[in-house]
């Protein structure tokens, strides 16, 4: 399995900060050639799943998530959220933590992956494009208008 972090800071607070990076339609906007689908209509909670498709029509696969830990930021305290991919193509998991500096925040985004049709050796390549990708997504997410 692929694991790669990634560290942001930002003028965001926690909570904005928060907001920001756990709006899962919003990383859809961030990576090409994907959608998201949440398949709960209430807030974000433990048990909330969520699909993101990636591909262009039928060449595309699904990776279902489920969110086991969230605890969002209250009182100093870090926000820490934990999902877990359930799809055929996708496995693994991603911790996305945002914890408070000063009067801004800072996110860490820690993932691994395992991409079923992709040799273990090419694990590297695969960490190295996901801190890319996932690192321009996580950009967009804390530079967005809010």
């Amino acid at each position: 399995m692929a694991v790669f972090r990634i560290g942001r800071t930002t003028a965001l607070a926690a909570d904005d900060c928060w907001l920001r990076v756990t709006d899962w339609p919003a990383h859809a906007a961030r990576v090409p050639l994907t959608s998201v689908s949440v398949s709960s209509g209430g807030p974000t909670d433990v048990g909330t799943v969520f699909v993101v498709r990636s591909g262009v029509g039928r060449l595309g696969f699904d990776d279902p998530m489920e969110v086991v830990r969230w605890e969002p930021p209250v009182g100093g305290r870090p926000g820490r959220c934990r999902l877990v991919k359930l799809g055929r193509v996708i496995r693994g998991w991603a911790e996305i933590e945002v914890h408070a500096v000063g009067t801004g925040s800072a996110v860490v985004w820690v993932e691994e992956l395992r991409i079923a049709v992709l040799p273990r050796p090419l694990d590297g390549l695969v960490g190295r494009v996901g801190r890319v990708v996932f690192g321009r997504a996580l950009d967009g997410l804390l530079a967005r208008e809010a």
